[in-house]
């Protein structure tokens, strides 16, 4: 899977501000689809619950098997494209979220049928992980070595850009005029528009075949058996799926309990919490194409340590302790907010590293790292869930600041092997193959 200047003529290694030029199109396909994907949110809980007259717990059933499925779906992003390539991943993703999509707005919807309700958007979960993820392998698979943490910067960067960011305005702007069902039918087309400058627009053949070579295709089975084993068979690749969980296993934690704790206790008002998310989001886009950059200039294993792990865990100890201490401030707790969009933006160069691992393996390590995306979801409610009535949230933001330095030290142990066979230099804990440079 190592790419050497005979592998592929030089114009495929140009770059515009860090974006491979080669998949340029790829990355607003990407923006496109999230913004489609990004136009529901925050109001269709409330659209089941008051329009259609679901019970709430009805409702959170719908997000929980949809949050299922899409961590289903980002752990088979990587394994299908060992097996599919890409491209092809991508596109049944776009397929399962077009037509699950449509038939929730003409059938499912009109019928007012929460079964129907249940299954189609349950199943249209698995559609942005396969479509999204699968482009982010495409981007290991094609872009040169040296700009991989920003190539990938920029992926986030458009992704979180489309979902929530243009993805909520889009609807804001919509729902007053043409109501927020309507809406759901331009997200349906926003989707198609990303999905179809993929398929016309870009022409990496990289993506265009399964990324496991000769003997390393196998069955689909035993694909997926190996997206589990890589885990234990590279032990460092099962850290980084583990540093990939407590990256974002905060994020949701803090979703749920600190707009209880800010609103009920400190006295914030809901109108300043959703300032307060947009703060966190807007830091986060500042910083993920600068660390991604970063990580290919300084160290990789360093700046997801450093200012990953620290400076995360740090924003959330800060969560807790300065409105305890400053009350109601604002500044102060959109500093602390902000920080710690700041801190998920330092794991951007996880990545690299882990398929620096096994490199012949690439598809299956970014299942294992999907897999810790996918889980994080749940993970971070979880133990707010169990220990918030004993420790409270102080404890809890504890805890994740815990997890946060632990997967510092993890991903400092993230050395790359010298493989036989390979000319590799390793620099900081990161491999250069001999003459990709």
């Amino acid at each position: 899977m190592s790419r050497t200047p005979q592998s592929a003529p030089p114009s495929s290694h140009a770059a515009l501000f860090g974006l491979p030029k080669v998949l340029l199109w790829g990355y607003v396909g990407v923006l496109l689809f999230m913004i489609g994907d990004g136009v529901e949110t925050s109001y269709l809980p409330a659209y089941l619950k008051g329009d259609l007259g679901f019970a709430e717990s009805s409702v959170g059933i719908v997000f929980t098997v949809y949050g299922v499925t899409a961590a289903v779906g980002a752990f088979l992003a990587g394994g299908l494209s060992d097996l599919w390539g890409p491209r092809r991943v991508m596109m049944l993703g776009a397929t399962c979220w077009a037509v699950c999509h449509a038939l929730l707005l003409a059938v499912a919807i009109p019928l007012h049928s929460y079964a129907l309700i249940l299954l189609t958007y349950g199943l249209r979960g698995f559609g942005y992980p396969l479509f999204a993820y699968g482009f982010m392998v495409w981007i290991m698979a094609s872009a040169p070595e040296r700009q991989l943490g920003k190539a990938l910067g920029w992926f986030w960067f458009c992704f979180t850009m489309g979902y929530p960011v243009l993805g909520s305005t889009l609807v804001s702007l919509l729902k007053p005029s043409i109501g927020f069902y309507h809406s759901l039918w331009i997200s349906l087309v926003m989707i198609t528009a990303g999905a179809l400058v993929v398929l016309f627009l870009v022409r990496d053949r990289a993506g265009f075949q399964g990324l496991a070579k000769g003997t390393e295709r196998v069955s689909l089975p035993r694909t997926f058996l190996g997206c589990f084993t890589v885990m234990f068979a590279e032990p460092r690749v099962g850290m980084g799926a583990v540093v990939r969980l407590v990256n974002t296993t905060s994020q949701f934690g803090v979703w749920v309990f600190v707009p209880l704790f800010l609103v009920d206790r400190i006295g914030f008002s809901g109108q300043e919490w959703a300032s307060l998310l947009i703060v966190m989001m807007v830091s986060n886009l500042a910083c993920v194409v600068l660390f991604g950059a970063l990580g290919d200039k300084w160290s990789r294993r360093k700046t997801v340590a450093w200012l990953g792990g620290v400076v995360s865990a740090l924003a959330c100890l800060a969560l807790y302790y300065v409105p305890t201490a400053a009350g109601h401030d604002y500044p102060l707790v959109a500093v602390a907010v902000g920080a710690l969009g700041v801190g998920m933006a330092g794991y951007v160069p996880l990545p690299p590293l882990m398929t620096a691992q096994a490199p012949e393996r690439k598809g299956q390590i970014m299942s294992a790292y999907t897999l810790g995306a996918g889980a994080s979801m749940a993970f971070g409610p979880l133990i707010g869930t169990v220990f918030i009535g004993s420790l409270g949230i102080g404890g809890v933001l504890g805890i994740y600041a815990a997890l946060h330095l632990l997967s510092a030290v993890l991903v400092l142990c993230m050395k790359t092997p010298e493989r036989p066979g390979e000319a590799v230099a390793v620099r900081d804990g990161e491999a250069v193959a001999a003459g990709t440079h």
